[in-house]
């Protein structure tokens, strides 16, 4: 891991306390800036404060699952072009197809390694920054 990358500002979005808790330990490792929120309603209030460079996203979450969030997120033109990286336990190909209708750029299978949670920040965080 190189010292040179950029750190970025990160939204994790995911009930499970577990998941979170290590998403947040992996990227802070990795020198990001992470915000958690633990379901849709707790990251739409706090998103627009945080302003991430990226945003993952559970898709089964209780009140409003990871595809209305991620709708949601991306119908609002100040987060439009914030790439959305769905969780997920389900490895299906429907549910990758119904993540990209919704706007998410990459789906990610828990369980995550580090390794895989960090490439996909490096390889996606540049989209937002890039965009000025």
């Amino acid at each position: 891991m190189s010292q040179t990358e950029s750190a970025y500002r990160v939204l994790v979005i995911d009930d499970s306390n577990t998941i979170r808790r290590s998403a947040e330990i992996f990227l802070k490792q990795g020198g990001h800036e992470v915000m958690l929120a633990e379901d849709g309603f707790d990251a739409l209030a706090k998103v627009n404060d945080f302003k991430p460079s990226l945003i993952f996203c559970d898709i089964l979450m209780p009140r409003l699952d990871g595809y209305q969030t991620c709708a949601i997120i991306k119908r609002n033109a100040k987060f439009s072009s914030v790439p959305v990286i769905m969780l997920s336990s389900k490895d299906g190909v429907f549910d990758k197809a119904r993540g990209r209708m919704v706007g998410s750029q990459e789906y990610l299978t828990k369980p995550f390694t580090k390794d895989q949670l960090l490439q996909a920040v490096t390889q996606f965080g540049s989209i937002q920054s890039g965009v000025a």
